[in-house]
């Protein structure tokens, strides 16, 4: 099989990850709830992964990185907890449903919204920023990379904007992290919403956020933090203010080892190497009859991801044939992107996305333009 769909969850790990797994699986006990060497070993993991997390996404406290489960979690905590009724947030129609879905619930306690336009043609409309801006501004939500198209959010000029006028910057950098290096502290972002599945190379099930000094969250669960225990509330300082429960050890074990690995590999030549399998794909079909490929990409700015429709077909019938006949693996649908396939109009017809990792290779990519081909000429 020719796996394309490393924008849902990367399939190939390297062997470290699944050595950290197995390994945890039969060493670990519970993180910070006994003294004995099971539970100190887990600590230790869990420890070390919040350091290297920190370092690797240059945050400013260890103890501010906390643990999820994944994207979702991480911007739900991010979103609910930090917002209430009477503020107003500008997002992007780039977002994907995991920030969508918790603004709109928000909407329905009070929380007002207003979105940033995009256009294939000059991408996110940043000079409309001001025209949004509100007195009861609180934040700004927005993804790093369009997991429809991979096309990317200037940060760096949003994190300007945000620090300008005293707002919340939350970053999903769900398609982004491990491609792009990240600074939270140079782009001024408040909370940093992650997960550990895609291109940290972890395992799923893992995720997290890395929180600004001094911003505040609610806690979105409560239970057991191993301290405090006779405390009716939530710890107030972090991480336990926001980790309720048994961690998920033997994939954060797994999720330290996928971090290693691309320090050690370099993200600039894990990131070289994917664009161009990316661009090789794109020379490879944009010429084809009845391909029409979306999103920009004269800028250079944008994630490994290619997304496409033949003809009038049906995403879900091409990416069955591309699949049944052809072993090509990729996905097809809405992709969780309302707002984005509203702007591409595409809401019916859905779209094809094929993204890369810098474990596929040459040869898959020129059988997947052949496959292409193939189908463009049956018309």
């Amino acid at each position: 099989m020719i796996y394309l769909d490393n924008a849902a969850t990367s399939q190939k790990k390297p062997q470290a990850v699944y050595d950290a797994v197995l390994y945890a699986m039969g060493h670990m006990g519970n993180a910070g709830r006994a003294t004995h060497a099971a539970s100190h070993g887990s600590s230790k993991t869990v420890f070390d992964t919040r350091a290297l997390l920190t370092k690797f996404f240059h945050g400013d406290k260890i103890s501010n990185c906390i643990f999820t489960k994944n994207s979702t979690e991480s911007l739900n905590i991010a979103i609910q907890g930090s917002l209430k009724a009477g503020d107003h947030v500008i997002t992007t129609v780039m977002e994907h449903n995991s920030v969508l879905r918790p603004l709109y619930a928000m909407e329905k306690r009070g929380v007002e919204l207003s979105f940033l336009q995009y256009t294939e043609e000059k991408g996110l409309d940043y000079d409309s920023l001001d025209s949004l801006l509100q007195k009861n501004t609180k934040a700004i939500v927005c993804t790093h990379a369009s997991n429809l198209t991979g096309d990317m959010v200037d940060l760096e000029r949003m994190g300007e904007f945000a620090k300008k006028h005293g707002l919340l910057f939350i970053v999903d950098a769900s398609q982004t992290a491990g491609v792009y290096a990240i600074d939270c502290t140079k782009w001024g972002i408040s909370i940093l919403c992650f997960t550990g599945h895609k291109s940290l190379l972890g395992p799923q099930g893992t995720g997290g956020m890395i929180i600004a000094p001094g911003v505040e969250i609610a806690p979105l669960s409560f239970g057991g933090t191993g301290v405090e225990t006779y405390n009716p509330e939530m710890p107030l300082e972090n991480p336990n203010h926001l980790e309720a429960g048994t961690l998920n050890g033997h994939g954060i074990a797994g999720l330290h080892a996928g971090v290693e690995y691309i320090l050690e590999t370099g993200i600039d030549k894990i990131r070289s190497i994917e664009l161009e399998l990316m661009e090789r794909m794109y020379t490879g079909i944009v010429h084809l009859p009845g391909i029409r490929i979306y999103g920009n990409f004269k800028t250079g700015k944008r994630c490994p991801i290619l997304n496409l429709n033949l003809y009038d077909y049906d995403s879900a019938v091409v990416s069955d044939e591309l699949f049944t006949r052809f072993s090509i693996a990729t996905r097809s649908g809405g992709h969780c992107a309302p707002l984005m396939h509203e702007a591409l109009k595409n809401v019916n017809q859905g779209s094809v996305r094929f993204s890369f990792s810098h474990f596929n290779t040459k040869e898959e990519v020129d059988q997947t333009i052949e496959a292409l081909r193939i189908l463009s000429e049956e018309g």
